[in-house]
């Protein structure tokens, strides 16, 4: 008797319309279109149901024509759909899976781009926030992409963009050091600033960071009672930096040097 009542209610549920049609909509499509409408959706920036579709491509042709394709079409939906987990997730198994594909330069491209182009989110926008006062992690990450770009395909179209890129992030790499120092300027701990500009002119010597750099290493060896170091440090700011707005006290802020790239992705 329990078992017809129960049979009874789920007739009732379904005819009701309260238990949800699970039908696949892409249930016996092919493999040609899957990708048809992932890149349709694409195009038209619906990039949840591009990897809804891109994902079943995958896992129903592995091994067609479209597989490969789908694999790398699948790290760029994340990355555009902010799924930077997923999309590094992504770059990573193509490269360990296809290492000699044709489009391989590509993928360590975007890997690059997925974490150059983390975005700073409202609150870092309204206040302006530069970009080396964050964690670097993902600007090393970053570097270290485009470092493998352009070291394994110096000829790709993608390294000349790879290069800038990295030449900027060697910038807020030393930035962050140069803004590290100064909280701890602010905070008498002298050592410790000195400590972090000395690190950031042996490794980024070429940044324009490199400028502020040395006027705290300056101000801090000053405040240490360190003489002859404050002098050297001195001496090596007025031969690189002669007509430094440092020394003139008039380092009036413009637009932060990290506003470069905009929203480029």
């Amino acid at each position: 008797m329990k078992r017809s009542l129960a049979v009874i209610l789920v007739l009732l549920l379904c005819a009701c319309g309260i238990i949800p049609d699970v039908k696949d909509e892409t249930a016996g499509w092919s493999a040609d279109k899957l990708y048809t409408e992932a890149k349709e959706e694409i195009a038209r920036g619906g990039y949840t149901l591009a990897i809804k579709y891109l994902e079943k491509l995958e896992a129903r042709y592995p091994y067609g024509r479209y597989a490969q394709q789908a694999q790398i079409e699948l790290a760029f939906v994340y990355f555009k759909d902010g799924d930077h987990a997923s999309a590094i997730a992504a770059c990573d198994r193509f490269i360990k899976l296809h290492p000699n594909h044709p489009s391989v330069d590509y993928v360590y491209y975007l890997k690059g781009l997925v974490n150059f182009n983390e975005d700073l989110g409202l609150l870092g926008k309204l206040s302006r926030q530069d970009l080396s006062e964050r964690d670097p992690k993902a600007a090393r990450d970053s570097f270290d992409a485009f470092k493998e770009l352009v070291t394994r395909y110096p000829d790709s179209k993608y390294t000349p963009d790879g290069v800038a890129r990295m030449k900027y992030l060697v910038n807020a790499l030393a930035s962050y050091e140069v803004h590290v120092a100064r909280y701890y300027m602010r905070r008498g701990a002298y050592v410790a600033a000195a400590n972090r500009v000395q690190f950031a002119l042996l490794n980024y010597g070429q940044a324009p960071a490199i400028e502020e750099a040395l006027y705290v290493m300056v101000r801090a060896y000053d405040a240490l009672g360190m003489t002859d170091l404050r002098n050297d440090a001195d001496r090596v700011m007025h031969k690189n930096f002669p007509d430094s707005a440092y020394f003139k006290g008039t380092t009036g802020k413009k637009d932060p040097w990290w506003m470069l790239w905009g929203n480029n992705w």
